[in-house]
Formats: structure tokens, C-alpha cells, sequence
């Protein structure tokens, strides 16, 4: 289902980057893509809203797009960190609503984290079709994609059914949707501390509540998660 109004920039549209600018575009997102390389550019154009090359390095470059008015950024940069590091610093500087930036290993994940990153892509674990779906619906944080447009997807309880059961809720008659399970965060011990322990609750009754920390994982069409979120957040 199409999240209407939503538009995002992807900086750097290698093969990781342009996947995920055109797996927006498919889903209703209105893209914008930027790269140094005009064959990129010219790879990626007629999929997008709009495409243009760009040194991203440069803060003025970046006010010439608008950069200001998307709802979030994409930078996919391949091999030149140093140019994601000052791409990032100034989408920050900017006041972008949400800087998702690419990451190779755990040293540059951290680099980033320090100069105020929250949301970094580590393209070995994260499969551009997936990060597009949680760019485009940020309380999926996992889904499996299944044949016919249904899929698994692991989702943040939406705040309209906290402290409610399973049973008024209507899962199934209202939304079309099968709960397959839900994660469920408890306080548990690592010596003297307390720490957030993960536990899975098996196979929920009618009766079980949602709490807000809950995970659910369910099963449906797409349309049909993504309608379950937008009238529950």
C-alpha cells in the first residue's frame, strides 16, 4: 500500500542505492536521487521523480535541491566514507527529519553514531527491498517477502492497540491479518544490572494483552499491514 506524501532523497545510487530509490518509487514514494556519476544518474532516471549529478560534499549543493523538504535521506555512498561522514554532517546541520546512511563494518557504523547518525545500513545484513519497506513504514523493523504480494512482518504494537486484547482488537476480522506471535520485552539480570531481555509468548490466546513494548509478528498482504499501521499509529 502506498504511503502518499511521503518523499525521500537517495545520495550515491550504486547498485544498494538505486535498489532501494526504486523499490520507493514502485511503492508510491516520491524520490529524488543524487550521485557524482552521471551514467548512475542516467541508470536511475527514469524511475525516479528526479535525478541529478551532485557533490553531496558540498553543504550549497545540497540547499540548491531542497534538500530541506524531503522526510528523509538515503546516503549509499559506496567506497568513499569520507564523503559520507561531511554528506551526513551537513543533512544533519540541515535538519533532515531522518539521515539513513551505509555503513561497512562495525568501525564506520560507530564513526557514524558519533556524529549523530541514528539509522545506519549495513548492506551485508540489510537487503535494500527490506530497508525501503522500513523507510516507507519505519514500525516494520522486519518482513519476509512471500509470493502474491503477502508477507511476515515484524512490527512496534501501533499506540491505538496498547493495553487492549488480542479479542477486541479483531486482528483477523477487522484487518485480514493472522497473528503468528508476539515478542514480548521483559527486565531481566546480567549480574547487578538490569537489562531488556526478548522473549517470544508462543501462541497468543484472545485474551492476551498488547503491551507497548510488544513485537507483533503477523502474516498478510501487504496492503493490509501497511493499512493496520496507518490506522493504528
Amino acid at each position: 500500500m502506498p504511503l502518499h506524501g511521503n518523499k525521500f532523497a537517495v545520495i550515491g545510487v550504486g547498485r544498494y542505492g538505486s535498489s532501494i530509490a526504486r523499490r520507493l518509487a514502485q511503492k508510491g514514494a516520491e524520490v529524488y536521487c543524487f550521485d557524482q556519476d552521471e551514467e548512475k544518474i542516467d541508470n536511475v532516471k527514469d524511475d525516479v521523480a528526479y535525478a541529478a549529478t551532485l557533490d553531496s560534499t558540498d553543504d550549497k549543493a545540497l540547499v540548491s535541491q531542497n534538500i530541506s523538504d524531503v522526510d528523509g535521506v538515503v546516503v549509499a555512498i559506496g567506497e568513499n566514507f569520507e564523503a559520507t561522514i561531511l554528506t551526513c554532517a551537513h543533512l544533519i546541520d540541515l535538519g533532515i527529519k531522518r539521515v539513513i546512511a551505509r555503513a561497512h563494518g562495525p568501525q564506520q557504523k560507530m564513526i557514524l553514531e558519533k556524529i549523530g547518525v541514528k539509522e545506519i545500513l549495513l548492506p551485508e545484513e540489510e537487503v535494500a527491498f527490506v530497508v525501503a519497506e522500513r523507510l516507507l513504514n519505519p514500525s516494520i523493523l522486519s518482513f519476509l517477502q512471500l509470493p502474491d504480494d503477502y508477507e511476515i512482518a515484524e512490527i512496534r504494537a501501533p499506540k491505538n492497540i496498547v493495553n487492549r486484547t488480542l479479542n477486541d482488537i479483531g486482528l483477523r476480522d477487522k484487518y485480514r491479518l493472522t497473528l503468528i506471535t508476539i515478542k514480548r520485552s521483559f527486565d531481566g539480570k546480567d549480574g547487578a544490572d538490569v537489562v531488556k531481555e526478548d522473549h517470544i509468548l508462543g501462541v497468543p490466546k484472545s485474551e492476551s494483552v498488547v503491551y507497548d513494548t510488544d513485537t507483533l509478528i503477523i502474516f498478510g498482504t501487504s496492503h493490509d499491514v501497511a493499512r493496520f499501521i496507518d490506522i493504528n499509529q
